[in-house]
């Protein structure tokens, strides 16, 4: 009984342990962006959205993702950011939609596959090194959509695409740093 007991307690200490790292490590708040950089990084993201949505309307044609929001974040606001440089955006995007497509195709639409594939491309991206955040909602989309095959170009590829040829040309035109950092 007397083992039980120191057991239990052992346990408990250990699970209120754990729960106090919900506490964080009491690092400061990251320093606010200047208003110039929200600014830019709002007026970015707002033409390329645009643009690609623009084109999508004129092309009837889908070429906008939720993810691609997400994407603008990163691509605007945070320019110099590993998941912000062209080769993430777009291998991210198209790895996890394919991904997306292939376990949607071979294992169906269940609730289980939709964790099999956001958990592969996240594997995936992280294996290549292409890691893009906003990719990893790919696969819920898809299986959110059920789209066809025909989604990997139309919006991912393309979309992904325009909105690098957006930052390319508009983080080169207002900001003294060369985007990108590498291909």
């Amino acid at each position: 009984m007397l083992w039980g007991v120191m057991v239990d307690r052992y346990v408990l200490r250990r699970a209120l342990a754990r729960f106090g790292k919900l506490q964080g490590a009491g690092a400061a708040v990251p320093a606010r962006a200047s208003a110039r950089n929200i600014a830019l990084a709002g007026l970015g993201g707002f033409l390329a959205i645009s643009v690609a949505a623009g084109l999508a309307y004129a092309a009837a044609t889908p070429l906008v993702l939720g993810s691609f929001g997400a994407t603008c974040v990163l691509v605007f606001g945070y320019p110099d950011a590993p998941f912000s440089q062209p080769r993430n955006v777009i291998f991210g995007h198209v790895l996890s939609s394919a991904i997306g497509l292939a376990c949607l195709a071979l294992l169906g639409p269940h609730w289980w596959t939709a964790g099999i594939a956001t958990g592969a491309a996240i594997a995936v991206m992280m294996l290549t090194r292409t890691v893009h955040p906003p990719a990893g909602s790919n696969p819920v989309i898809v299986f959110l959509t059920q789209p066809a095959w025909s989604f990997l170009l139309f919006p991912t590829l393309v979309g992904a695409l325009l909105l690098v040829a957006v930052a390319l040309f508009y983080n080169n035109l207002v900001r003294e740093q060369r985007y990108p950092s590498y291909w």
